[in-house]
């Protein structure tokens, strides 16, 4: 495989982009050789934060694979939308499983090696930066392993089969391709190198936003082993979230509302978030990597300006099952979910003039659909530069992982889950394992985690039908674990083995 890269052995085409305000934005144009431009620690820092820097492009990068969406659209809560079926046809064949080797979402593929070859920069070059500090040096080197095992959770997730590295490639840039689980246990393990070396704070300082912290490290431990179904590491796991929750650095919002909005990144719930900022933002159509916003909310959003909203494109209406499966007293429900008519009944709205889009259910995802005035401050395209962030980890996973683990392991774990219940005033009761599953269903509506969820609780199969979707005209089977490898890597390297699909 020869990766797709935006830098190989230079700065020279290297963007590099803030994870927040206080991220410093640094941007170097000489085409010095890197381990010639790295000569202090203030340059080693700009090659850190470039390894963060694909993070940004996972909602568009010359296609829309916002990795919330694409995961969603393949369960049951988020349909495609769109102008018609025809518009943007890769989303609609992941949609339906019906994707190919040259019709997937393959700048994924791209971003996240992109970003894995970053990562393996800073690795490569931070023992020899001289007169940075050992402790310095050390956090660098967990912060990069942690962002090189979630570029790679990204790709095992989706493709499962997959050329893996731990030192970049020289010619013939190719890879061995490994098998699923050997890529989970590679991603495992690193996970673990990391932590071990003690040097990650549980929380991240102000004005260090969007940085690793341990707790963010133990949350990517817990995604991959959970959905690994790895037994042997569940009590390591569970131990990692208890320190979480005992750390007392992290507690849920009670308004469910408030966590989607400006105001409400970075609050007491999150744990890590991918940093959009829509001021001074020059993202832009020919510009698709520059530093500012995201497209994601004027997708998913409403097909006209409706009171608080911003016109968007329709995409990602959310279906009328999802909003009903919650009690009437559950916050989390319209918290999460707008109900169109009910919005414009209650603020005397009127709707002519509003035209359905495709797949139309008049509900649409509040978590992150487009915002009056939510690209404020932008110098690039208005579309591209909305300021909001995308949630990741949230205490509120971090409370219902610990359950679920538990009941993993025969230990009680309902009090974790009597803490996300009450935030979101509900009255459910069971505490199995398929409750905690149906709570995470309520919990986490269009944050891209149900899909997973499904999959891994070998609930897929029964779920995923033809006949419990109102559009989708295939069953989901596990030949559709994995997505086909995109045509352009195996041309590369014709030894790479392609899914069956």
């Amino acid at each position: 495989m020869k990766k797709a890269i935006i830098a190989l052995g230079t700065l020279a085409t290297m963007l590099l982009a803030a994870c927040s305000e206080d991220f410093i934005t640094v941007k170097h144009n000489s085409s010095e050789p890197l381990d010639e431009y790295i000569i202090d620690e203030s340059r080693m820092y700009q090659v850190l934060t470039a390894a963060y820097d694909p993070l940004e492009w996972f909602d568009y990068f010359y296609q829309y694979n916002n990795l919330c969406m694409v995961s969603d659209i393949m369960a049951d809560d988020i349909y495609c939308g769109g102008s018609n079926e025809g518009d943007q046809p890769i989303l609609v064949k992941t949609h339906y499983y019906t994707a190919t080797a040259i019709d997937c979402c393959n700048q994924i593929w791209t971003i996240a090696y992109s970003g894995i070859n970053r990562a393996c920069h800073v690795l490569e070059n931070v023992d020899g930066v001289p007169g940075m500090s050992n402790e310095r040096k050390a956090r660098y080197k967990a912060e990069a392993t942690i962002l090189k095992a979630y570029y790679y959770t990204v790709l095992w997730k989706f493709w499962g089969n997959i050329p893996y590295y731990d030192r970049n490639l020289e010619a013939p840039y190719v890879a061995a391709q490994l098998g699923h689980d050997e890529v989970y246990e590679h991603i495992a393990t690193r996970i673990e190198e990391a932590i071990d070396m003690n040097a990650l704070p549980m929380k991240v300082s102000g004005g260090e936003e969007g940085r690793v912290s341990l707790a963010m490290a133990y949350m990517l431990y817990a995604e991959v082993v959970m959905y690994q179904n790895d037994e042997s590491r569940y009590a390591k796991a569970l131990g990692y979230m208890k320190e979480i929750i005992e750390s007392g650095q992290y507690s849920l919002v009670a308004d469910y509302a408030s966590i989607w909005l400006e105001s409400g990144e970075w609050n007491s719930e999150s744990i890590w978030e991918i940093n959009y900022v829509s001021e001074g933002g020059v993202r832009s159509w020919d510009a698709p990597i520059a530093t500012g916003g995201t497209i994601y909310p004027v997708l998913i959003g409403i097909p006209k300006a409706i009171g608080d909203y911003a016109e968007g494109w329709g995409f990602g209406p959310v279906a009328k099952s999802a909003y009903e499966m919650y009690e009437e007293s559950d916050i989390r429900r319209d918290g999460g979910i707008l109900n169109l008519e009910k919005y414009a009944e209650e603020n005397d709205i009127d709707l002519s003039g509003y035209e359905p889009r495709w797949q139309n259910t008049d509900y649409w995802l509040n978590k992150y659909m487009a915002r009056v005035n939510g690209n404020h401050g932008f110098l690039g395209d208005a579309n591209m530069n909305q300021g909001n962030n995308q949630r990741i980890y949230r205490y509120a996973e971090t409370l219902l992982n610990a359950a679920e683990l538990s009941a993993l392991l025969g230990q009680d774990g309902s009090g974790y889950l009597k803490q996300v219940r009450d935030r979101a005033h509900s009255t459910a009761t069971g505490t199995s394992r398929e409750d905690i599953i149906e709570e995470r269903h309520k919990e986490f509506v269009g944050e891209g985690k149900r899909y997973w969820d499904l999959v891994r609780s070998g609930l897929a199969t029964t779920v995923l039908t033809a006949a419990n979707h109102e559009w989708r005209p295939n069953d989901w089977s596990e030949s559709k674990k994995y997505w086909p490898i995109p045509q352009s890597e195996v041309d590369k390297d014709p030894s790479i083995r392609q899914n069956a699909y």
